[in-house]
């Protein structure tokens, strides 16, 4: 779930920059800034931290399953060529 309350601050530090000639309502310009700003995050393809650290979790293991692949095939290629040394 996102956390509202740095769009709220922010909603509210929009409306205050607003000139005060042009300010309606303080409260409903802020509503207007934080129902666009909302809407706009809305449209962005986020996740959460909790997925975030999930994700971050499982390419780890990947990594550290592909480095030990990786010295496994250089062991095995190491005792191919030994091999084949031995028969020259």
């Amino acid at each position: 779930m996102i956390d509202l309350n740095p769009i709220d601050e922010l909603a509210r530090r929009l409306s205050n920059l607003v000139p005060p000639g042009m300010r309606e309502s303080g409260e409903e310009l802020q509503q207007t800034f934080k129902t666009a700003l909302q809407g706009g995050l809305s449209k962005l393809d986020l996740v959460t931290r909790e997925e975030f650290e999930v994700q971050r979790e499982v390419l780890l293991r990947t990594r550290e399953k592909l480095e030990a692949l990786e010295r496994t095939v250089l062991a095995l290629e190491s005792q191919a060529d030994a091999g084949t040394a031995d028969r020259t």
